[in-house]
């Protein structure tokens, strides 16, 4: 069965730009509520023995319970591993990254405009993604709720390697209505690093 992750950071570490209470609220109580409700929902099926990855991708053809919450399980996992209390802002000009975000964006700063607005202009709730493309090309995209784009319901399918929530419980309690300004504060804690990594799994 799967088990909320532990964070590599205290709650605390990524003030100001994301404050102590909306982490502990975030990752102690919505990502475990995700994580037992998947459990809960792949429980003495044949998809608790099947990978993650490999029920996402086919999420259309399982249960709304399985589709929620095992992207908001997914999801929420991803998004504690590609921030950091020592984020950059920047990824390595040098690196494969960085090169590849100024081939398919024209530079950083034309990335950076096409993944805010992504996930400003998202009704509702939902996430803003970077992703790897089946042709090896990076594409900005966002989606609904808790999907993503490894399920085979995303307008924009391939492998994140960068997702920002932006459901209101993960800004509302230090931003209020403002998402533009926690959008561009998820810069400052970026973890490019792990970004660069992922990048190069896909």
């Amino acid at each position: 069965m799967y088990e909320l992750p532990k964070l590599s950071y205290e709650y605390g570490a990524l003030e100001p730009h994301i404050d102590t209470r909306t982490m502990e609220i975030h990752h102690g109580k919505h990502h475990a509520g995700y994580t037992s409700k998947f459990n809960a929902a792949i429980d003495g099926t044949d998809l608790a023995d099947q990978k993650l990855e490999d029920i996402l991708a086919q999420v259309s053809k399982h249960s709304t319970a399985v589709r929620n919450n095992g992207g908001g399980f997914f999801n929420h996992s991803l998004f504690w591993e590609v921030m950091s209390p020592n984020g950059s802002g920047l990824p390595d000009a040098a690196g494969k990254l960085g090169h590849a975000i100024t081939e398919d964006f024209g530079s950083f700063d034309s990335f950076k405009d096409q993944f805010s607005a992504a996930a400003g202009s998202r009704f509702g709730s939902g996430w803003a993604w970077l992703v790897v493309t089946e042709n090896g090309h990076l594409a900005v995209t966002s989606t609904p709720n808790q999907d993503n784009p490894l399920m085979d319901v995303a307008d924009v399918q391939g492998t994140p390697i960068l997702g920002l929530d932006v459901w209101e419980h993960a800004y509302y309690l230090n931003y209020q209505n403002r998402r533009p300004d926690y959008v561009g504060a998820f810069f400052s804690v970026v973890n490019w690093d792990e970004v660069e990594k992922r990048f190069n799994q896909a």
